[in-house]
């Protein structure tokens, strides 16, 4: 599954890698379970919907 991800102040979506979307993850949510907000935002996502963590939006690759 390739992840496209845009900051609330950035107008393209572009693919990031897992390793990237894992820190993203780590500081927009602090504390909590990286991996397991990864296995929801993939779930989440994989039916074509966007999910926001914090400043940052979610989506799977289109095209």
């Amino acid at each position: 599954m390739k992840i496209q991800t845009k900051y609330n102040y950035e107008k393209i979506w572009t693919f990031t890698s897992k390793q990237d979307i894992l820190k993203i993850i780590e500081e927009e949510v602090g504390d909590a379970d990286v991996q397991g907000v990864l296995i929801y935002i993939q779930e989440t996502i994989k039916n074509g919907k966007e999910l926001s963590v914090g400043s940052c939006k979610f989506r799977i690759q289109k095209g």
